[in-house]
């Protein structure tokens, strides 16, 4: 990963610092429902405006397509970064022009203001280079906390890093430094679970990972296409048999690469998914034709615990079954309390990263106990996927 430039490197007092952040946060009801991507900013904010920066914050918010939309305003956002910083936070009904303009002169030294959503003008997400002019004139520095937007070369995301003396926020800092840690440049035997509902969602990130871990686990619906390739019945389970070619191309690539894929050897069975549903658990190749696969069995999640204790580096993207659903959460559960145990021991560097997966860790009640958890969705699958992401390429670019 190529350098950047950090909070460490720049005298911000005194000086307007434009923070491109990611407040697309859950509501419901006008109410925060997860302020996980507020608290991950807190440091940031937090540290510039201790240092007597005048502090601008920008965000998008949900896609209103270039329109105002008032469901889609930042306001409400506003009280709830107030709330979590303990500070007044102030806010202005544009994001660029006279409106942003006021709101940004009346801040004091250490004074932080949220802009509305960028997404507003359709010139952001068309990366218009007037409109990153009419942003760039509001500031002198430019801070980018926002990982989880880095995929998308927008106006606050990537040209703004062009116009101004651009620098990494805290939680961007933090959030290069442990994927650099986990995949660019990893303490080996490295291994990836990696789960979800299909194989062709999950291509490029297979086909990246082969020449870079050394275990390959797959779980949820995407290891149901696997052993369909294998010549496994999997009844009704998901399965994307359009792809047994595919898969079975991905296993031969593996032994090519001197990568293991490892797959379920029992699984959970049940007639029909939900909650409480009659379930058993059966040999992989044992599944029958009115069966659906919705779990790894305990027989699969202790050779995964085996194989995560022999292995020092841990990425994970995917529940490895249905979690959001009893009886079906077991197999996850287990993996990923065996996977935090082994990261409290200290003996595993465990990095995590998309919604479901997130969501996952927090219903084992282990978020907290990896290395570290990205809030990212689409740039944490990216990232796997080896892809170039713009907004951290634009970092780089200024160092």
């Amino acid at each position: 990963m190529a350098r950047f430039r950090t909070l460490d490197d720049v005298d911000v007092a005194g000086k307007i610092v434009l923070v491109r952040v990611d407040l697309n946060v859950p509501m419901k009801d006008g109410r925060i429902t997860d302020d996980l991507r507020i608290s991950r900013i807190l440091p940031t904010l937090h540290e510039l405006s201790r240092k007597d920066a005048k502090v601008v914050v920008l965000s998008h918010f949900g896609r209103p397509d270039g329109k105002v939309v008032p469901e889609m305003s930042l306001k409400p956002v506003a009280a709830a970064l107030a709330t979590a910083l303990g500070s007044a936070v102030g806010f202005a009904e544009d994001c660029v022009g006279d409106v942003a303009k006021a709101a940004i002169d009346r801040l004091r030294k250490g004074g932080i203001v949220l802009l509305e959503n960028t997404r507003f003008h359709p010139a952001e997400e068309k990366n218009d280079s007037a409109f990153a002019r009419m942003m760039a004139d509001l500031g002198d520095i430019y801070v980018n906390d926002a990982f989880s937007c880095a995929h998308r070369a927008h106006v606050s995301t990537e040209a703004l890093a062009h116009l101004l003396p651009a620098y990494a926020g805290r939680n961007m800092e933090v959030e290069l430094k442990h994927l650099s840690a986990a995949l660019e440049k990893p303490e080996h035997p490295v291994a990836a679970v990696i789960g979800g509902a299909k194989v062709s969602t999950k291509l490029e990130l297979l086909g990246n990972l082969l020449g870079k871990v050394d275990k390959l686990i797959i779980g949820g619906g995407m290891a149901n296409t696997f052993l369909f390739a294998q010549g496994r019945e999997v009844g009704k389970s998901l399965c994307e048999k359009n792809m047994a070619d595919t898969a079975r191309d991905i296993l031969r690539d593996a032994v090519t690469r001197g990568c293991a894929v490892i797959l379920p050897d029992d699984v959970v069975v049940a007639r029909e998914f939900k909650a409480g549903a009659p379930s058993k658990v059966v040999a992989a190749d044992r599944v029958a034709a009115d069966q659906m696969i919705l779990d790894i069995g305990p027989v699969a999640a202790s050779r995964l615990g085996t194989v995560l204790a022999d292995c020092k580096t841990l990425v994970w993207n995917g529940p490895l079954g249905a979690f959001e659903t009893a009886p079906f959460d077991a197999g996850t559960v287990m993996v990923a309390r065996t996977a935090a145990a082994l990261t409290a021991s200290g003996r595993l560097l465990s990095v995590a990263g998309g919604g479901d997966t997130v969501a996952a860790l927090r219903h084992a009640g282990v978020a907290e106990e990896f290395s570290y958890v990205s809030t990212a969705g689409g740039a944490f699958l990216e990232w796997l996927e080896g892809k170039e992401l713009p907004g951290v390429a634009a970092l780089s670019a200024t160092a």
